[in-house]
């Protein structure tokens, strides 16, 4: 028997492994169109892969699904992190967790995971073919395939993988056997800002901050300024559980940012009495009383409470205090736009999720056909969470029978 994965990613290399080490003695072929392979795990992370995030629990894990996470529950109980983690340090590329729970190679080089899905591969007798384009899928009244390739010559097999990402090609061959796609619109990307002040910020963060929009999916992690906008890991995370009403909106909303994550008002209101009672002839602009936000951007929230740099904190009114406090915590920023978000490519929609038997990622209409990764309409937050769907969706891919 013949299986062909069409898209040499994460997802494809991994179902191909798994489906020649369940049944040996099939034939698997790899098809990918470009030149190079695993391109994206080469990039992501900033070139040391960020492999899965250490959550090992699978209703924990499910949560940081904008969209598939009632889907992804069950093969979450089949393949998880922990799996991931036990299938890479058994091949001799051990991972480490950083302080925020993403998990890295421990030679930080995403070269690593590269070279050992390559060796893995080899080893199990996969065959590759790059720059190899496939033109048309066809299925016969007998059941099996016939991929058109480019080249002009043809291939049969009785079970297909469609990995190709969030691609318009994957999008074609799945519409083109029967499946339904729900419209894709980018996912995790930064916020364009229409403010010259914050802009001149460039560079500073804050550890710690919570943004949302419209009350709904907060968002906590550290905040970047950029010369753009915000962007960090609340912003990037906030922009997927949004992505579709941005999109909507043509990336024209507010969103609300509170700087002061691990403070309560009480205790914000107590800390600027210390500071009126402590050093009340001095400038409220010489020095931030919030070790949390840097000395230029308390300057700048002074200047959205229209607190004049040169007032001393003895003169500093309550309306002053509540003025204040509300920008710090309840900051109003207008978005006026989408940046892109470092190298990650992650879309919002792709094969509708109802049309997948998610116990081999079998299609429902159209038996032998299976589908995997970013191709699904299935997304997570940055953090590991879009490669950990990439592991488990081409796992049950790549075991399940014909």
């Amino acid at each position: 028997m013949t299986c062909i994965i069409i898209g040499a990613g994460a997802a494809g290399f991994f179902s191909a492994i798994q489906h020649k080490s369940t049944h040996p003695k099939d034939e698997v072929i790899i098809i990918e169109k470009s030149k190079e392979v695993l391109a994206k795990v080469k990039i992501s992370g900033g070139g040391r892969c960020n492999v899965t995030h250490a959550c090992f629990e699978p209703r924990d894990l499910i949560a940081n699904y904008p969209r598939g996470a009632k889907a992804l529950l069950g093969p979450f109980h089949q393949f998880q992190p922990r799996d991931t983690v036990d299938w890479f340090q058994s091949r001799g590329v051990p991972l480490k967790t950083e302080a925020d729970g993403r998990m890295f190679p421990v030679s930080d080089s995403s070269q690593s995971i590269v070279d050992c899905l390559m060796k893995e591969a080899e080893k199990l007798g996969v065959k590759l073919w790059t720059e190899c384009a496939v033109k048309k899928i066809e299925k016969d009244s007998d059941g099996r395939f016939t991929l058109e390739l480019a080249n002009g010559q043809s291939h049969g097999c009785e079970k297909v993988i469609l990995a190709t990402g969030s691609s318009r090609s994957g999008y074609d061959f799945a519409r083109s056997l029967g499946h339904t796609i729900v419209d894709p619109v980018p996912s995790l990307f930064t916020f364009a800002i229409k403010d010259s002040d914050l802009h001149a910020l460039s560079g500073l963060s804050v550890a710690k901050a919570t943004a949302w929009i419209h009350k709904k999916q907060p968002q906590t992690g550290p905040l970047l300024i950029t010369h753009w906008g915000l962007s960090g890991p609340a912003i990037i995370k906030l922009s997927a559980w949004h992505a579709r009403d941005l999109f909507e909106q043509k990336y024209q909303m507010p969103v609300t940012i509170n700087c002061l994550a691990d403070w309560s008002l009480s205790d914000l209101e107590q800390r600027v009495q210390e500071c009126r009672q402590a050093q009340p002839k001095k400038q409220i602009s010489q020095k931030s009383p919030f070790t949390e936000i840097p000395g230029r951007l308390w300057a700048y929230f002074l200047g959205r409470s229209g607190i004049s740099p040169s007032q001393i904190w003895h003169d500093l009114s309550a309306k002053q205090v509540a003025r204040l406090l509300g920008e710090l915590r309840q900051g109003r920023f207008e978005i006026s736009g989408k940046g892109v978000f470092k190298e990650e490519f992650v879309t919002c929609g792709g094969v509708a999720l109802d049309e997948i038997d998610f116990k081999a990622m079998e299609s429902k209409v159209c038996n032998g056909l299976h589908i995997v990764g970013e191709l699904l309409d299935i997304d997570g937050v940055t953090g590991g969470f879009n490669f950990q769907n990439a592991w488990t969706t081409g796992f049950l891919a790549g075991v399940a029978n014909v």
